[in-house]
C-alpha cells in the first residue's frame, strides 16, 4: 500500500482497496484449516464476498446480505453463533468445503458433484451473456464465434460458454474482477466486451450501470443453494428443513423484499439522468449533506437519495400542494423547524434531514432497522398521522405494522373510501409513498456504490445503514 494512500485520487484508492481485499482472500484461501479454527458453539460457513450474496462489515455498518441474513436464522434455530469466511471466486469456495474448513457453503449453484449434499434452492436465475447497450447487437448464437467472453472461474456460465455448439467455440476468458458486479462494471466501461453473468446480477448491476444490455441467453438455469459434505447428512437435513419452512412461512420471500425488492424501480433512462446528475449537481450540494448528517447521524447518501427524489437537486423546486426547495418541505413543516426560506438548499436539506430523524424516533422503539427507515420515509411523505392508521389497519389485516414488506401492501388500500373514511387525518396517496420509499432505496443503492461515506470526528456510528 503507498505511504501517499490518503492523498491518492479516490478512484485509485478504491483500486488499491480491491486489490488489498483480493490478496487477503487469496492468502486466507491458502491458509488451510489452522486459519479458521472453529469453535464447539459455533456454525462456520463459506460465502462468496459478493452484493447479491453478502455485504462484508465496513463504514461502520455490520455484516449483512440475503444469505447472510437467512444463515443468521439458521444459525439462532441451531442455538448458534454464525461466523462466515467470505472469499472471491467460486473456486476458492468450493476449496473451503473440500478441505474441511467450515461446516457448509452459501449461494453455490447447484451442480452435479456426487461428493456434495444440496438444499432445496432458495433462488433461480438465468444464465445470460451481456453487452454494453452501444455496442452491435447479437441476435444469433452463431455471432458469438471466436468472441471473447469474459467470465467468473468456476461458474455455470463457464461451462455453459464450453458447451455452445459454434464453430469456432467462445474465447473464454476469467478477469481479475472481484465479484460478478464488477465483472459487469468491465463491460459498462468498454474494457470488455462481453460477460457471463446470471439474471440476478443483471438486474442488481443495471441500477449502477444503465448501459448494460442482455445479448444472449444460455441454456440451462443457475440454482443457488446451500452446499454440505455429502457425509454430513445430520446438518444438511436439518438446514434443508430449516429452508423449506422459510420458503412457506414467508421469510425468504421477505428477505428477497428486503435486498431485492426496490430494484427495477428506476429504468434505465431514470437511473442514467441520476448518475449523470451525481457527477454535475451533487458536488455543489455534499458539504450540506455532511452537515446534516453531523446533526443527525443519518448517512448523508441517504439524505441525498431522498432529497433527488423530491426536487431532483433542485433548490427552487415548487409542487402545485404548495411544498418547496430541496427537500419539499411544508410550509407548517418549515415554520415548525425554524426555516427562514424553504429555497435556501443548507437551510432545506438540514431541516428535511432533522424531520427525518424525528419521524424515525417516533416510530415504537420494537421497529428494526432498515424498516424503521423506510417507514419514517413513507410517513415523510404522508404524514405521521396517515403512516399511524395505516399500522393499525395492518394489525387488523394480520400483517405486521414494523415490517416495511407488510406495510408497503397497505399503505396503497389509503386511496380507497373503505379505508380512509375510517382514517381521522383522511384520504392518503399511499401508492406514491410505496414509490417514494422505493425509488429512494435505489438512489441510496447507487450513491452507496459510487459516494464514499463521510464521517464527522463527532459522529461515532450512522442511524442509517
Amino acid at each position: 500500500m503507498p505511504a501517499m494512500y490518503s492523498d491518492l485520487p479516490v478512484p485509485t484508492r478504491r483500486a488499491w482497496r480491491r486489490w488489498a481485499v483480493l490478496l487477503i482472500g487469496l492468502i486466507m484461501a491458502g491458509c488451510g484449516d489452522d486459519r479458521f479454527e472453529k469453535r464447539p458453539d459455533e456454525l462456520l460457513v463459506g460465502i462468496l464476498d459478493d452484493p447479491v450474496f453478502y455485504e462484508p462489515p465496513s463504514d461502520g455498518r455490520d455484516e449483512g446480505g440475503f444469505e447472510f441474513d437467512l444463515l443468521q436464522a439458521f444459525a439462532e434455530s441451531q442455538q448458534k453463533k454464525l461466523r462466515v469466511i467470505a472469499v472471491r471466486s467460486p473456486g476458492q469456495l468450493r476449496d473451503l468445503l473440500r478441505h474441511r474448513t467450515v461446516d457448509f457453503l452459501a449461494g453455490v449453484p447447484q451442480q452435479d458433484d456426487p461428493q456434495i449434499r444440496y438444499t432445496t434452492p432458495l433462488r433461480e436465475a438465468r444464465p445470460l451473456i451481456v453487452q454494453h447497450a452501444d455496442s452491435l447487437p447479437i441476435y444469433d448464437p452463431a455471432a458469438l464465434a471466436d468472441r471473447v467472453v469474459e467470465v467468473l472461474p468456476g461458474t455455470i456460465q463457464q461451462a455453459g460458454l464450453e458447451q455452445l455448439p459454434i464453430n469456432p467455440p467462445v474465447v473464454i476468458d476469467n478477469p481479475r474482477a472481484t465479484n460478478g458486479i464488477d465483472l459487469l462494471q468491465r463491460v459498462s466501461e468498454f474494457r470488455s466486451e462481453l460477460a457471463a453473468t446470471d439474471s440476478i446480477h443483471f438486474e442488481l448491476a443495471v441500477n449502477f450501470y444503465p448501459d448494460l444490455i442482455v445479448a444472449q441467453e444460455l441454456p440451462g438455469k443457475v440454482a443457488y443453494t446451500w452446499a454440505f459434505r455429502a457425509a454430513d447428512e445430520t446438518l444438511h437435513t436439518r438446514a434443508d428443513a430449516f429452508i423449506a419452512a422459510a420458503l412457506r412461512n414467508g421469510t425468504v420471500a421477505r428477505l428477497r423484499d428486503s435486498h431485492f425488492g426496490h430494484l427495477k424501480r428506476i429504468n434505465p433512462i431514470g437511473a442514467t439522468q441520476f448518475i449523470e446528475d451525481m457527477k454535475t449537481l451533487l458536488p455543489r450540494y455534499r458539504p450540506a449533506f455532511h452537515d446534516a448528517q453531523a446533526r443527525t447521524g443519518i448517512d448523508w447518501r441517504l439524505l441525498a437519495a431522498l432529497a433527488y427524489q423530491e426536487s431532483k437537486w433542485d433548490p427552487l423546486a415548487t409542487s402545485y400542494t404548495g411544498v418547496r426547495g430541496m427537500m419539499m418541505l411544508t410550509e407548517e413543516t418549515a415554520d415548525r423547524l425554524g426555516v427562514e426560506n424553504r429555497l435556501d438548499p443548507t437551510e432545506s436539506i438540514n431541516a428535511g434531514a432533522r424531520y427525518l430523524a424525528e419521524l424515525r424516533e417516533r416510530l415504537p422503539d420494537k421497529v428494526p432497522d432498515p424498516d424503521r427507515t423506510w417507514l419514517a420515509l413513507a410517513a415523510y411523505n404522508l404524514g405521521f398521522g396517515h403512516l399511524n392508521g395505516a399500522r393499525q389497519f395492518a394489525v387488523g389485516m394480520r400483517r405486521d405494522p414494523n415490517s416495511w414488506y407488510d406495510m408497503k401492501k397497505v399503505l396503497p388500500l389509503m386511496a380507497q373510501p373503505e379505508y380512509y373514511e375510517r382514517l381521522k387525518a383522511g384520504r392518503a396517496r399511499g401508492g406514491e409513498a410505496v414509490i417514494l420509499v422505493e425509488n429512494v432505496r435505489t438512489f441510496y443503492d447507487i450513491l452507496a456504490r459510487f459516494e464514499t461515506p463521510w464521517r464527522s470526528p463527532l459522529q461515532p456510528g450512522l442511524a442509517m445503514q
